[in-house]
């Protein structure tokens, strides 16, 4: 038995619910205000839901499980490979941002239990590099040696509830008494400001590797279904970003932080917030770095030519290797990363790449693959093999400035999010 329209509906928006929401407010006053930032979220999610609907129409063409096989079966090899690069490096970023997330979070419960310590101590046992370490290596690095995920099915149930729980938070925060906010930007300071968004966009709604996965589940596989499962889960996933991000930022203004929960009084709400933000992360961060092991394993075979039954030589030797390499380069990288704000705008533009430039490749080629069949010139043909240069076009835009805007505002400097926390900030509020 496959999965219904409705089942499959819960599984992508469990897929498009994550760290993205804690960094969405922000981006909302980098853009310009509400409006600014709504616009342009419109007009990206109208090209986001069409790229989802084109790889879907190409993995029946070739019948197709996943994102790598569909750009395998119909660009090829090559670009297999280089999808494959993009898979890891995106599946390792978005290791380093939950890793990230943890310290944040640690450092939200230390001033909660135990202020005066914390704040006048400052013992070793309490530093971010060490809690970081420690709570990753018993909680994460276990998890992350089984063969298969499949054991986590229902504790992403619990993360699902955890961000809903945030989203419950910040709305009901917003319509009790609160501080008056810092200023709140109604237009854009510059017309390039309304591009700021774009990298959180990206990460946010950049579930197009594991839509594939879900829909070769269906019992009925069609787009037809698929479309109803699409529209319920965008529909959820759109006003839960958005009600978020609104009533986050308008609760703030230029006070906000890149991560929305260290914007807040830690009071039992918080804790609790925290807490359930802890355990969607531990559950979550396998998940990610079994599909970024996966798409290297692919990439390891490929270039050395290996066969099926080769590649199952040493291959628990290989795994354990590979595993305990993957988690500790996240984990030496996430100290020393400031805040979730600076990895989600690299993540953003390398999610640009999935979104839009391979997609734009799979029309392109399903189209001239037609063409040299020797089917008929139709002006529906015309439309698309135009559709797919524009998306490739917007995709190479879209990473260039992007990548650029992230560079740019590193090298600038970037501060952690609990600088506002700090003990000496926090007393006098």
């Amino acid at each position: 038995m496959g999965l219904g329209w409705f089942g499959s509906a819960f599984l992508v928006v469990n897929s498009v619910l994550g760290a993205g929401l804690l960094n969405f407010p922000m981006a909302y006053h980098r853009a310009g205000g509400v409006l600014s930032a709504v616009l342009v979220q419109s007009m990206l999610l109208v090209v986001i839901v069409t790229s989802i609907l084109i790889l879907v129409h190409c993995s029946d063409i070739k019948n197709c499980n996943t994102y790598q096989d569909v750009v395998s079966a119909i660009c090829g090899p090559v670009a297999q490979l280089a999808c494959a690069v993009m898979i890891v490096m995106v599946s390792f970023g978005t290791c380093v941002t939950f890793l990230v997330i943890i310290g944040d979070q640690w450092e939200m419960f230390f001033y909660q239990v135990a202020k005066s310590l914390y704040c006048e101590s400052s013992p070793f046992y309490m530093s971010r590099a060490f809690v970081i370490s420690v709570s990753s290596v018993v909680f994460i690095l276990p998890l992350c040696f089984c063969r298969s995920i499949d054991f986590l099915k229902y504790a992403s149930v619990l993360g699902v509830f955890g961000i809903l729980y945030i989203v419950c938070l910040v709305t009901i925060k917003y319509f009790l008494p609160h501080k008056e906010p810092g200023s709140v930007l109604l237009s854009p300071k510059s017309w390039v400001d309304v591009f700021l968004i774009i990298p959180e966009i990206c990460f946010a709604y950049q579930f197009h590797i594991s839509v594939i996965p879900i829909y070769s589940c269906m019992n009925q596989r069609n787009i037809k279904e698929f479309s109803k499962t699409l529209t319920l889960a965008m529909v959820v996933c759109v006003i839960t970003y958005t009600g978020t991000a609104a009533l986050g930022y308008l609760q703030f203004g230029e006070n906000i932080t890149n991560d929305i929960l260290l914007s807040f009084q830690p009071d039992a709400a918080v804790m609790v917030a925290i807490v359930l933000l802890a355990i969607k992360t531990c559950t979550t961060y396998p998940v990610s770095c079994y599909c970024g092991k996966a798409a290297f394993d692919c990439f390891w075979r490929t270039v050395w030519r290996m066969s099926a039954a080769e590649s199952l030589v040493k291959e628990n030797t290989r795994r354990i290797i590979l595993t305990l390499s993957w988690f500790t380069a996240s984990l030496l990288i996430s100290v020393f990363i400031p805040n979730i704000g600076v990895i989600i705008h690299l993540l953003g533009a390398f999610s640009a790449v999935f979104i839009f430039i391979f997609p734009g490749m799979c029309l392109l080629k399903t189209v001239q693959n037609k063409l040299e069949s020797g089917e008929k010139q139709t002006k529906k043909k015309h439309f698309l093999k135009a559709l797919s240069i524009m998306y490739i076009i917007i995709g190479t835009f879209i990473f260039g400035l992007t990548l650029a805007q992230s560079i740019l505002q590193n090298l600038q400097g970037a501060e952690p999010d609990s600088a506002k926390f700090t003990c000496n900030v926090i007393t006098t509020l």
